[in-house]
């Protein structure tokens, strides 16, 4: 992680503690504490052919396994490892709590 992205993470996670305590004391309502947590969001990376193939020799399950688990169709993992296809949407977010929480996380 470069410096600018630590110091832009350091400085949102503040700007969010101070959002939900001015929601806990009654200055900031519901409406605008949901702006303040989507804008501090963590994006979701992108992920290249060999990453999602990485992901998946990691925790030793195959291409129909991990169709099942992020619920999409065989062809379309087999589409993103040889690169005629990218994640997106719930998929890609679901690809990235596996890889970083683990298969456990999804099942």
């Amino acid at each position: 992680m470069t410096a600018k992205a630590k110091t832009s993470g350091a400085i949102l996670a503040a700007v969010h503690e101070t959002a939900e305590d001015l929601h806990q004391a009654g200055f900031i309502d519901k409406r605008r504490m949901r702006q303040y947590d989507a804008l501090c969001l963590t994006p979701v990376p992108e992920y290249s052919s060999e990453a999602i193939k990485a992901v998946r020799e990691r925790y030793k399950i195959s291409q129909a396994v991990l169709a099942s688990v992020l619920n999409t169709s065989l062809s379309t993992v087999r589409q993103w490892e040889i690169g005629q296809k990218h994640p997106s949407g719930p998929s890609a977010k679901l690809l990235d709590l596996l890889d970083r929480k683990g298969l456990e996380a999804l099942i």
